[in-house]
Formats: C-alpha cells, sequence, structure tokens
C-alpha cells in the first residue's frame, strides 16, 4: 500500500516536467539498468565463469594426437589408423602463403589484436541486423580457444569463455605458437586434422610445397569442412576459394600477376584410391590387429610407425593380378544381372539426388564403378556416376552383358533404367559393363631366404570383404601338396627314376574296399610311369601307390617339418591327394622350403615398431636360409625335388609360366580339389615363393573346365613378371651325396642298396612267345625294340601340353 504515493508522485512530476527534464529523466534510467546489467555481467562472470574457466595446460603442453601410419618396407604410407589423420608440421615450417591464405580469410588483424578483434565483432553484429544468418566474430585465438577447451554448444557464457581464454592465452603464449596449435589442430575435412595432413590428403603433397590457388582452397575448409570439400563439392570449393584469393589480393599479401595466376590455376584434387598408392587392405589389418594385441588403444593416438616386408612394387602388381584374374574367370562364367534396381523420378535434381543416394550404397570398387542405368538397349546404355557424370557404353562394351539387354531377357537379370550396374574404363574414352565377382581369390609373396612377405591380397576389395584369405581361410590344397608327399617318398628310398604303376587301384584293394574310387583328373591311366613324370602330370594313382608304400603316419609325421599341422592332414591315402587344411600363407612357407634349400623359414610381415618418440620398440628377428640350425630337409632331398618342380614347369601342367615368363629357374605345382572347389597354384623362381587360390567362400564347383592351371596360374605368372624383373635366375648348387641312375638322381646310398625302392606295383606280363624270325631278325639279327621309357613320354607331353 505504501507504494501507491511513490508511483502517484512519478506520474504527477512526470506529467508537469519540460521535454528535457523528460530525456533526462529516461537517461537516468536507462543508465541505471545498463550499470546493473554490467554489475551484473561482471559478478556472474566473477562468481561463476572465472572460477570455472579450464586450465590451458592443453596448449602450453600441446599433444597433438597422432594416428598409427602403417609402411611400405621402401617408406611408402600404406594407411592410417585413428579419429584423426594429423601431420604434426611446426608454425616455422609452414609457408607463408598458408598463413597468409588462413589470415585472410578467418582473421586479417590478428597480429594487431589482444585476442578479441572488437571491430570484427562490431562489423559481425551489423551484418547480423541486416542478414537472417548469423555471422561470426571469433579471432583465430577465440578459436583456439573453443577448439581445445571448450565444447562447440552456441551459448551466451560459451562466448564469454572464449573471450577470457583469447586474453589468457594470449598472454601465456606468443601469436606464432597460437597460429601454430591452429594450423596443426583444425579440422579439414576426411578426417584431416591440421593443414599438413589436409595438402598430403588433397594434394599428395607436403604443405611446403603447396601453391598460393591450393593454399587458398585448404584456408576455405574450416568454415565448412563438408560443404567446401573438393573431394564432395568442387563447385562449392572453388567459389569460397576465388574468394580467398581475392581477400588475399586486397590485403596485399597477392600482387596482380600472382592473383591472376592463382585464380587461373586448376587444382588437382586427389581421389580416395589415390591417397595410399598402396593397396594393402587386408595385410594393413593384420598389422592393426599385431600392434593393438601388444599395446592397446594407445596405437590409434600416440603416433606409432610400423614398417612392414611389403614392397610397393609388389604389393601393387600383386593386387593388380588378382583382380585381373578374378575378372577373367567372372567374364567366363557370365553376366548375373544388376546389383539393385531404383525407381528413377522425373524431376531433374531430384533423380540426380536419388542416383547419388543410391551409389553411395553401392560404392566404387577400385576401377569398377557403379552406375545407374538411365535408357538401355541392345545397342547403347546409358547410365550416371556418382556426381551427376553421364556415360555411354555400346560396342564390345556391351558383350559381356548382351544376354541382359536382349528383348526376351527377364528380371532380375534385365538391364532397364534404374538398374544399378558395374562399369569400368576401356581405353581412354570407352567403357564396358561388368560385375562385382562372387568368387573370392588370394595370393601372398615372400622372400625364400628370410620369410618376409612382399605382397599380401587377402581377397579382391578389403572394403567390400574384410576376411583374410591368406591367413585365415583353411582349404584343401588338391595337388599342390603333392610335392610334400614325395618329398617324404625320396627319404624313403625313392627317386625320380622309380617306376609306379598309374593304373585303377583293383577291385579287391584297401582303399576301394572302403567305396573310394579315386581317379585322374582327365581319365587318363599311363601304366608304369617314373616318379618325375607322375608328379608334373598330377597322376593322383601314382600319388596314392606311392603313399601307401611308405605309410600314411610316417608322411604325416614328415610334412611337419614344411609347417603344416599334423592334425590338419590325417594318415590316409587321401593325404596323397591334398585332402587336408592349410592357408595359402602355410603353403608358402611349405616351397620355400624347397626354394632354398631345406631350410624353413618362419613368414613375418611386421619389420620395425616406432613410436611417436622414435624409438624403436619392436624389430624382427627372422629365420636365414643358411643357418643350419633352422635346416629342416636334407640337402639332396630338397634340390631332388626342385628338379622335379622345375620339370613340372617346364613340361607339365604348369609350362604356361616357362612359355609366358622365359626363365629356368621357375619351379611350382598346380592343384585342383575334388570337383574344382579351389584352384591353387604354388611356386617360386628367383628366390621368390607365390602362391595363389580361387575358390568360394561357400564352397561349390569353379566350373566342370576350371583348374588350377586356368584359376590360379594366370594370377602367379601375372605377378612374377613384375616381381622377377631385373633379379637373376636361382639356381640350387648340387649338394654331395647324390649320384645318378637310370638317367636320373638318386640318394648316394641308394645306388646298390636292397632299400631303394625301383617300383611299385608293377605287373610284369608274360614274356612273349619266341619269335619265329622276322625279316629284319633273319637278314640282319635285329630284333625290333619298343620305344623307350624317355622317348615315349615325350611323345604323351606333346600330345597333351604342346610340347
Amino acid at each position: 500500500m505504501a507504494r501507491k504515493p511513490a508511483f502517484r508522485s512519478f506520474f504527477k512530476h512526470w506529467s508537469q516536467a519540460s521535454g528535457k527534464e523528460r530525456l533526462v529523466q529516461v537517461g537516468v534510467i536507462v543508465g541505471g539498468s545498463i550499470v546493473c546489467l554490467v554489475l551484473l555481467l561482471v559478478l556472474y562472470v566473477i562468481a561463476f565463469l572465472l572460477p570455472n574457466l579450464p586450465p590451458i595446460d592443453a596448449l602450453t603442453e600441446y599433444q597433438p594426437k597422432m594416428p598409427l601410419r602403417v609402411y611400405t618396407a621402401d617408406e611408402k604410407l600404406i594407411t592410417e589408423f585413428g579419429e584423426e589423420r594429423r601431420d604434426f608440421v611446426p608454425i616455422a615450417q609452414i609457408p607463408k602463403v598458408m598463413k597468409q591464405a588462413v589470415i585472410a580469410t578467418e582473421d586479417n588483424n590478428f597480429y594487431e589484436h589482444n585476442g578479441v578483434d572488437f571491430t570484427g565483432v562490431a562489423r559481425a553484429a551489423l551484418a547480423n541486423l541486416r542478414r537472417s544468418r548469423s555471422q561470426g566474430a571469433s579471432t583465430i585465438t577465440m578459436q583456439v580457444a573453443r577448439t581445445f577447451l571448450l565444447t562447440r554448444k552456441k551459448t551466451y557464457s560459451r562466448k564469454l569463455q572464449e573471450v577470457m581464454l583469447a586474453y589468457k592465452i594470449e598472454s601465456n603464449l606468443s601469436k606464432d605458437q597460437i597460429l601454430g596449435l591452429y594450423m596443426n589442430q583444425i579440422y579439414l575435412g576426411e578426417r584431416a586434422y591440421g593443414f599438413g595432413s589436409a595438402a598430403r590428403i588433397y594434394y599428395g603433397k607436403s604443405i611446403q610445397d603447396v601453391s598460393a590457388a591450393e593454399a587458398a582452397m585448404l584456408a576455405g575448409l574450416p568454415k565448412a569442412p563438408a560443404t567446401n570439400n573438393p573431394v564432395v563439392n568442387p563447385k562449392r570449393a572453388i567459389e569460397r576459394q576465388q574468394y580467398i584469393l581475392q581477400r588475399m589480393h586486397t590485403l596485399g599479401y597477392l600482387d596482380d600477376k600472382q592473383y591472376q595466376r592463382a585464380a587461373a590455376e586448376k587444382v588437382k584434387v586427389q581421389t580416395a584410391s589415390q591417397r595410399y598408392p598402396t593397396h594393402a587392405g587386408h595385410a594393413a589389418e593384420m598389422v592393426r590387429q599385431f600392434l593393438h594385441g601388444q599395446y592397446g588403444d594407445e596405437i590409434y593416438s600416440s603416433g606409432f610407425k610400423v614398417y612392414t616386408t611389403l614392397r610397393q612394387r609388389d604389393q601393387n602388381a600383386a593386387v593388380s593380378a588378382l583382380r585381373r584374374g578374378v575378372l577373367d574367370y567372372e567374364s567366363r562364367h557370365g553376366y548375373r544381372g544388376p546389383e539393385a534396381t531404383m525407381d528413377l523420378p522425373s524431376d531433374r535434381q531430384a533423380r540426380d539426388e536419388a542416383i547419388d543416394a543410391t551409389l553411395v550404397r553401392h560404392r566404387n570398387s577400385g576401377d569398377l564403378q557403379s552406375a545407374v542405368v538411365l535408357s538401355a538397349s541392345s545397342k547403347e546404355v546409358r547410365a550416371a556416376l556418382i556426381g551427376g557424370v553421364q556415360i555411354s557404353i555400346s560396342g564390345t562394351g556391351l558383350r559381356f552383358a548382351a544376354p541382359a539387354l536382349s528383348a526376351k531377357a527377364k528380371a532380375p537379370k534385365k538391364i532397364e533404367p534404374g538398374a544399378v550396374i558395374r562399369v569400368m574404363r576401356e581405353g581412354k574414352k570407352s567403357w564396358r559393363i561388368t560385375q562385382l565377382p562372387e568368387v573370392a581369390a588370394a595370393f601372398v609373396a615372400l622372400d625364400a631366404k628370410d620369410g618376409a612377405i612382399r605382397a599380401l591380397v587377402g581377397g579382391f576389395d578389403f572394403a567390400l570383404n574384410q576376411f583374410d584369405h591368406v591367413g585365415q581361410a583353411w582349404r584343401q590344397p588338391g595337388s599342390a601338396f603333392k610335392p610334400f608327399v614325395y618329398s617324404a617318398a625320396l627319404d624313403k628310398g625313392f627317386s625320380p627314376s622309380t617306376l609306379v604303376n598309374d593304373a585303377p587301384l583293383t577291385d579287391d584293394s584297401e582303399v576301394t574296399s572302403r567305396g573310394w574310387n579315386p581317379g585322374n583328373d582327365n581319365g587318363r591311366y599311363d601304366g608304369p610311369v617314373t616318379l618325375r613324370t607322375g608328379l608334373k602330370r598330377s597322376k593322383n594313382l601314382v600319388s596314392i601307390r606311392m603313399l601307401r608304400a611308405i605309410g600314411p603316419s610316417y608322411a604325416q609325421e614328415f610334412v611337419t617339418r614344411f609347417g603344416f599341422d599334423a592334425d590338419k592332414h590325417p594318415a590316409n591315402l587321401t593325404m596323397s591327394l591334398g585332402s587336408g587344411s592349410v592357408t595359402p600363407l602355410q603353403l608358402a612357407g611349405g616351397y620355400a622350403v624347397f626354394a632354398n634349400g631345406g631350410y624353413q623359414v618362419l613368414p613375418y610381415l611386421v619389420d620395425k615398431v616406432v613410436d611417436g618418440q622414435g624409438r624403436v620398440l619392436f624389430q624382427a628377428s627372422p629365420q636365414i636360409a643358411g643357418d643350419e640350425d633352422s635346416r629342416v630337409l636334407d640337402a639332396r632331398n630338397a634340390y631332388i625335388m626342385d628338379s622335379m618342380l622345375k620339370e613340372v614347369v617346364r613340361s607339365g601342367t604348369g609350362n604356361a609360366a616357362q612359355r609366358q615368363l622365359g626363365r629356368n629357374d621357375l619351379a611350382g605345382k598346380t592343384g585342383t580339389t575334388n570337383d574344382a572347389v579351389d584352384g591353387w597354384f604354388a611356386g617360386y623362381g628367383g628366390g621368390v615363393v607365390g602362391v595363389a587360390w580361387m575358390g568360394y567362400d561357400t564352397p561349390r564347383s569353379l566350373g566342370s573346365r576350371e583348374f588350377g592351371g586356368t584359376l590360379a596360374l594366370p594370377i602367379w605368372i601375372d605377378y612374377m613378371r613384375t616381381a622377377l624383373n631385373g633379379r637373376p635366375a636361382a639356381e640350387q648348387i648340387m649338394p654331395a651325396g647324390i649320384a645318378q641312375l637310370n638317367g636320373d638322381y638318386i640318394y648316394q646310398e641308394y645306388v646298390n642298396s636292397p632299400a631303394a625302392v625301383r617300383e611299385v606295383d608293377i605287373r610284369r606280363a608274360p614274356p612273349p612267345p619266341e619269335s619265329d624270325g622276322s625279316l629284319l631278325e633273319r637278314l640282319f639279327g635285329i630284333v625290333p625294340q619298343a620305344p623307350t621309357q624317355n622317348e615315349e613320354e615325350r611323345r604323351r607331353d606333346r600330345e597333351m601340353y604342346g610340347g
């Protein structure tokens, strides 16, 4: 009740006052209100904000998060693991043009203000009054405070904290230190943090080498890393770049000629596949798992560097060879139809957006690009790639998918508008239709002298299938396992000239009585043949009789010398046909024993691990061929097996390698399992061991006309063409203790020993009746002779393998 007189007095005085007096009264009221607000704001800052300001230790003791980087042996970057891709570059090493581009667009008064640019604040306030979209006024120092110490949530409290932290930062750090923190920490899209990593990721070059045009494009990224990203939105990135170049020109950083040259420069941006030119996804994942098992999550932020044994040239050759081999197989087995279909909106913009959204879900696989069909006929297919690029496919480019373009074709195989297909370039201008493979494949190559893995391809595309078929796929090796059984036989008194009957097993044999009736792949039987012939022609019945003679249990124990697991190779006669289980990596280690003269070397991938401070945490100590402690096979055995495996390549099932590579030191063996479920080739030359495999993840036949020689051998040859280029022939020296008998090798102690095995299961026919005297015998005393074994073998080889 007491307030009423006061209000009445005020309004009475107000009504009687002059206009000037009224203005003074309003001023007093407003001024008092502002003072009160300021006092309240100061109290809020003192009571709540200042005590809760975060310490700036994260700046004064800056430890950037550095990713795990994986390199080849020749120090080529394979990939990075970690949320942040960063190359820390001291501010003194960042080029002037890069710093100028950043200052021009982010804070042109950076070197004049004390953390807060009040001129910029006023300019932003006026701009915000004129526009619906807000304009920020954060200095580089304020952005450092926000990036390192605060959240990105837009509130007045956070803005006040930015201002206070900016003053605090400026009083503790120099301008160059602040700029260095900003330029190494800011996010720039594509998981790149800092301008050093951005230059490498976007341009494939060092930050020291960027041009003014490139620097301006990078400087446009902090404001909108997604929108201004030159990979995702080139048009928007160029618009932003041109604005920044104008700013640099206005501020005097670029003279007229420099500006004109920079504005006209066409900046080349790397594609995703170009950023990591060594394609080794499965190998990199093996490394990551190894490191994580040793050091845990620390590896993702501590700057670890891992140097593998891979070589960039070898690895990329292996990737190309495997992909070519798989696509060749796909081309032999027909087009399966589009991957998916979509509805095409009638509105142009809506259609382009829908196509891009669909193609994002069907990502490119190397040179196999996804596309959406716009129109289709038997003469031409028009299709759109991601980003709106349209292509035309005609002529031979349609041949593979011709049945799907026929008027009689039916869904789901029919190609029609809205179909998602795969295309790849054929030359510079033309395209052809292909398809993502369903078949899997693997390839591994290692150095025979120490086991260093030089190439490892665990599948067609790591992004599509992370399963590592090199180290994780346990498959039947088929005939590629036979050499290890032959090796066991040599130590039991056999020699390459031992005769074994190549004939079906009789009905009363212990094998057929159990319901197993094995045969040769081609259905042909040649009677008594030497072991050398049996191996080069991959004679199943020769291998079975030989294993029966030496005993499956003995062979099972013997093959462990090569690194195989006894429990994965049961002691029965099917072992001779490769019915056990191996991985491609394990098989490569086994063949290395033959290649290096009888020494077991353990395949290894990681050579060295270095931490963020350059300290060596791990250094490999491989077994070296020649160290007698690692000998697992008699040198004579290795030498004789090497000669037999070379015969396979010279005139047997692997002779395509000899013809195409033209080297005399090549050795190896094909392998095809029952119903062609797996196709293999394992071999070596020039000290390099390589194993190629092809099959389906869910085992099924690869086709009745497919063999190791058609599936895996072409991959091996394609790789070896690169790997052996410039490498001298690696010929083994004959060790002591080897003799010659019947034109072939034998252990010296078996020359006259009753323990020597001269023949197996040879059933002699009764002697022919006495001659009644032919014309030759009567005239010259000559009895006609049958062709010798070697002559007969050569004749059959010419028929079967073309010479």
